[in-house]
C-alpha cells in the first residue's frame, strides 16, 4: 500500500485529524456500500476510487501540477468544467458534506448557517481536505446570500474567485452570465499561461457532454422494476464524477451502465419487485453525505433518482448547438448552465417541471423533499412542490437535516411511516 503522507504534509494537512477523518470514512464506507448484497461487479471501480480518493487521486493532481497544469476547486454546477479543462486545468469538486471540520468555522461565520457552508469553510480551517490543499484557485458563485459572504471569509485564505449568478432568466440576467463565462475564460487563461480556442473548448465541451450522456444512461436505468442498483451506489457515483478524471470515469459509468442494462433485462434487481420507489429532490446531496438514502433503503424503499445538484440538475443539462466560433461557444456554456433550475431563481416553475417529468420517467411511487437545515430557498420550494405533487396524486413529505446522526432516529421514524403509507396505496392498487 503506497505511502502519501509526505505528499500530505507537502499539502499543509492536519495529518493527525486526517487520519481520524479516514478512519470515520472507511468505517461508514464498508456499513452502508460494502455491506449490501448483490451489488453489480461494475461498484467495485468506484470503491476503488473511493479507497484512493485521498491518495492515488491527489498523487495524480501533484503530478499534474508539477507538469505545469492548474487545478481549480469548484463548488457548484455553474462552474463551466469545459473552460477549466480547455486551459490545460483539472477541475475539482470540494469537500463539503461531513459534520467533522464543521467546529472549526465556529467564530467565522454564524451558526445559524447552512451545514453545506459550513463544512466547506471548515474544511480548510481544518486543513484535512487535500482536494481544497491542491487547488491553485477556488470558484464560487452567488447562489445563496450564505456562500456568498462565506467566500469573502474563505477568501482570506485560500485565493477564491466568485462568479455571479443571475437570479432571473430574463434577456438582461443571459447577458449578465455570457459576462461572467467570458470574465472566467479570462481567469482560467491568466492563472494558466494557456489561450483557450475555438478548437480546445469544443473538445474539452464534448468531454463533458460524454460525461454527462454517461450518467443519463446510468441513472435512466432506475426506472427498471425491479431496480438493478441501490440509491446509494447510484448516488456515489454521482459524487465522484466531481473529481474524478473526466475521461476514465465516462468510460467506467458507460461500463456499469451496460452490466445494469443487461440485469434489468434479466429481471435481476438489488431490491425485490413493487419494493416502494423514492424519488429524492432538494438540496445537493456532496460527497461523503449518505444519510438519507442510508436510512430510506434501510426502512423497506429504494431511492430512484436524485433531483439534486449532485443529480439530475447536473447531468440533464445539454450544450446547445453554436456557430462554433469562440463567441458562440461561450454563449452556448452560459444557456447550458441557465438551464439548471436551482432554487436561486425566481420565477422557478420550471423545476416543479422537472420534479414531476423526473417522478414520472422513474415510476416514482413516492416523493422526499430533502433541505438543509438553514436552507431557505430549497425549503421555500418544498411548499410549493407538496401542493403541485398532490395535484398529480404522488404522495410527499419534506425532511429537513444536516450531516450529522443526531436526527437518524427521528428520520427513520418519520420515512418508515412514508414507505408504509405507499406500501399501503400499492397493496390497494394491486
Amino acid at each position: 500500500m503506497t505511502d502519501y503522507r509526505t505528499l500530505w504534509a507537502d499539502l499543509g494537512m492536519d495529518l493527525e485529524r486526517h487520519d481520524q477523518l479516514l478512519d470515520v470514512l472507511s468505517q461508514g464506507y464498508s456499513q452502508i456500500f460494502l455491506s449490501q448484497s448483490n451489488r453489480p461487479e461494475g461498484m467495485k471501480y468506484f470503491d476503488f476510487v473511493v479507497s484512493e480518493a485521498h491518495g492515488l487521486r491527489i498523487q495524480e493532481l501533484a503530478d499534474h501540477r508539477k507538469n505545469g497544469g492548474t487545478v481549480v476547486g469548484a463548488f457548484c454546477v455553474f462552474v463551466p468544467e469545459d473552460i477549466v479543462l480547455a486551459a490545460g486545468g483539472i477541475p475539482i469538486g470540494l469537500c463539503a458534506g461531513a459534520e467533522f471540520p464543521i467546529p472549526d468555522s465556529e467564530g467565522l461565520i454564524p451558526r445559524n448557517t447552512c451545514p453545506l457552508i459550513r463544512a466547506t469553510l471548515g474544511f480548510k480551517m481544518s486543513r484535512v481536505c487535500p482536494y481544497m490543499q491542491m487547488s491553485n484557485f477556488l470558484v464560487g458563485e452567488t447562489t445563496c446570500d450564505g456562500k456568498k459572504k462565506m467566500y469573502e471569509v474563505l477568501n482570506e485564505y485560500h485565493p477564491t474567485y466568485v462568479m455571479e449568478v443571475p437570479q432571473k432568466k430574463t434577456q438582461a440576467a443571459r447577458n449578465l452570465f455570457l459576462s461572467e463565462i467570458t470574465a472566467f475564460k479570462d481567469k482560467m487563461e491568466a492563472e494558466s499561461g494557456k489561450k483557450i480556442t475555438a478548437e480546445g473548448l469544443a473538445a474539452a465541451t464534448s468531454k463533458v457532454e460524454a460525461k454527462k450522456q454517461a450518467l443519463r444512461r446510468l441513472h435512466g436505468i432506475r426506472a427498471a422494476d425491479p431496480v438493478p442498483i441501490s440509491g446509494r451506489d447510484a448516488l456515489l457515483a454521482s459524487q465522484i464524477s466531481f473529481y474524478d478524471d473526466i475521461d476514465r470515469f465516462t468510460a467506467k459509468v458507460n461500463e456499469l451502465a451496460g452490466e445494469l442494462e443487461s440485469r434489468a433485462e434479466r429481471g435481476e434487481g438489488v431490491f425485490p419487485k413493487g419494493t416502494p420507489r423514492i424519488l429524492l429532490v432538494g438540496t445537493p446531496i456532496p460527497f461523503p453525505d449518505w444519510k438519507i438514502h442510508t436510512i430510506v433503503e434501510s426502512a423497506g424503499g429504494v431511492i430512484i433518482g436524485e433531483e439534486s445538484c449532485v443529480g439530475s440538475r447536473y447531468y440533464s443539462t445539454t450544450t446547445p448547438s453554436n456557430d462554433g466560433a469562440l463567441d458562440g461557444q461561450l454563449q452556448a456554456i452560459a444557456d447550458r448552465h441557465l438551464g439548471t433550475h436551482c432554487a436561486c431563481f425566481t420565477p422557478n416553475e420550471e423545476r416543479v417541471g422537472d420534479i414531476i417529468e423526473m417522478a414520472k420517467a422513474l415510476n416514482a411511487d413516492g416523493v422526499i423533499n430533502y433541505s438543509l437545515a438553514f436552507c431557505q430557498t430549497y425549503a421555500a420550494e418544498a411548499v410549493k412542490m407538496e401542493k403541485a405533487l398532490a395535484k398529480e396524486g404522488i404522495p410527499t413529505i419534506s425532511l429537513e437535516s444536516d450531516f450529522s446522526m443526531n436526527d437518524q432516529g427521528q428520520l427513520s421514524t418519520r420515512v418508515q411511516a412514508f414507505i408504509e403509507m405507499i406500501s399501503s396505496r400499492l397493496e390497494v392498487r394491486s
